[in-house]
């Protein structure tokens, strides 16, 4: 794990625009030059849930999708509302990189649905019961070093390598069950929210319910969708996760997502599938 304390430094705020350098922390399974999705997602959701915050609206709903490759170095971030209003709106965050002439290049950008809240209690209900057993019941890891094929420098390289995963027992078929939290800050010197953690690990989905063997197959992410019937709360988040590949290339991995009192919600990701060629 790399001795920088978070996955963000801070460089400070000019006009419309929040600068950061990414660290070491960031930097993905795919290439060392460039980051996972984790932590660029957790970024835009951090300026979505902090744009004009209000305890009355929820975001319900925010689709990330990758433009292009995530370097390393100085980020840019930039938070419009694209859709005022008092009872739906909708706000876009755009993640851009510094290139080596000077200017930036946009390489990320979310889009969220913020609703106005009401009283609904006495007719909740979802789609699924809690996952059992629970991140407190379970032996941890530092990465996912025991995740089937995916091990090796999978297992605790870069970013991955700065979580903590409990695996719950193989028993759902094509599936795989694990609950992850984030061992490091987001943005150094903040106190990362529980809805910020929750976005920044959930990119691993595409990992979790991979049945791939690592090193013959690459399986990248072009966006991830997530839907919220509740805001998660606390360190943890469970995912639950399933992969569907087709015959063309390209695939789904689709997730239900919990957190340690039940299902919030579910997510999905669109996979570019290809086979790595050998040496």
């Amino acid at each position: 794990m790399s001795d920088q304390s978070a996955y963000y430094l801070p460089l400070g705020r000019d006009g419309d625009h929040e600068y950061f350098t990414a660290t070491e922390n960031t930097v993905s399974v795919w290439g060392d030059e460039l980051q996972h999705g984790g932590p660029p997602i957790g970024l835009l959701a951090r300026a979505l849930l902090r744009h004009a915050s209000d305890p009355k609206h929820d975001f319900t709903r925010i689709t990330v999708d990758i433009l292009g490759a995530i370097g390393l170095g100085e980020n840019r971030v930039e938070t419009t509302v694209l859709r005022p209003g008092r009872q739906i709106s909708l706000i876009q965050s755009e993640l851009s990189v510094r290139q080596g002439d000077g200017s930036f290049r946009p390489a990320a950008r979310a889009q969220g649905w913020r609703l106005a809240t009401d009283q609904t209690g006495p007719i909740e209900h979802a789609p699924h019961g809690p996952l059992i057993p629970g991140p407190e019941e379970l032996e941890g890891t530092v990465g996912f070093s025991g995740l089937g094929p995916l091990t090796g420098d999978w297992g605790t390289k870069g970013f991955v390598g700065t979580l903590e995963s409990r695996m719950l027992p193989d028993n759902s078929g094509d599936g795989r069950q694990v609950w992850v939290r984030p061992l490091l800050p987001l943005v150094a010197g903040e106190q990362t929210s529980d809805v910020e953690k929750f976005f920044t690990v959930l990119d691993v989905a595409n990992g979790v319910g991979s049945r791939l063997e690592f090193g013959k197959w690459s399986f990248m992410n072009t966006d991830t969708t997530v839907h919220l019937y509740r805001q998660p709360v606390g360190d943890w988040t469970g995912i639950d996760a399933r992969m569907a590949v087709g015959a063309a290339g390209y695939g789904l991995t689709g997730a239900e997502l919990f957190d340690a009192s039940g299902p919030v919600g579910r997510s999905a990701q669109t996979l570019l599938i290809r086979p790595i060629p050998t040496r």
